[in-house]
């Protein structure tokens, strides 16, 4: 079976939880057991779709980009680097994947100016209800500059810590945590109003 009809036969995983353990698959795969790359694939599809839906925000547009992530993993199995965690490696191979996918494309969500018109006039942080205002901070988090949306992402939507952001990103972690201040500050500015509580906390929760 070809890595390109193991992607095709493979349903989407909906769970969330992080595997740490794919290091033997991985070893499988690049002694030449294609089939072995099934087994990642099916641990891996759902966060990778939902991580690329962080960026892009269309769902069918996230489970292609995951799709082409998945076989830029395969490709580059060689160079995954086995003293490691596989699961950071996958990471950061996939994050450079949506990064590259987003600069080729056309904005689709606006400035963040455009953000405030999602939540309802007047009183927002009392007429806009819960789901709204997460939508509407997911999209500002989307506008980001790349540099403060990339750790954003991986902080606060995938439940990254500061070390493991870094090493994705190939970042100290004082870096890392120097950009989380800024975006912070960013969303603050255009969204406190708006919600009347932390931006991150709300979409976090």
């Amino acid at each position: 079976m070809t890595a390109t009809a193991v992607l095709r036969s493979t349903p989407l995983v909906s769970t969330t939880q992080r595997y740490d353990d794919d290091g033997a698959a991985a070893r499988r795969v690049i002694g030449g057991d294609i089939d072995a790359f099934e087994g990642i694939v099916q641990r891996w599809q759902g966060p990778l779709v939902n991580l690329a839906y962080r960026y892009c925000r269309n769902r069918g547009e996230a489970e292609e980009m995951a799709q082409e992530a998945f076989m830029k993993i395969f490709k580059g199995l060689g160079k995954w680097r086995q003293d490691s965690r596989f699961s950071t490696w996958l990471y950061a191979v996939a994050s450079n994947h949506y990064r590259s996918a987003m600069r080729r494309r056309r904005p689709i969500w606006g400035d963040m100016e455009t953000i405030e018109q999602l939540v309802p006039a007047g009183d927002r942080s009392q007429e806009a209800d819960a789901t709204s205002r997460a939508e509407a901070i997911r999209r500002a988090v989307a506008s980001l500059p790349p540099k403060y949306r990339d750790v954003t992402v991986l902080y606060y939507f995938q439940d990254k810590d500061l070390a493991e952001t870094g090493r994705i990103m190939s970042l100290p972690s004082g870096t890392v945590k120097a950009r989380l201040h800024r975006a912070r500050k960013i969303l603050e500015a255009k969204l406190s109003t708006m919600l009347g509580t932390s931006p991150l906390q709300e979409a976090h929760r």
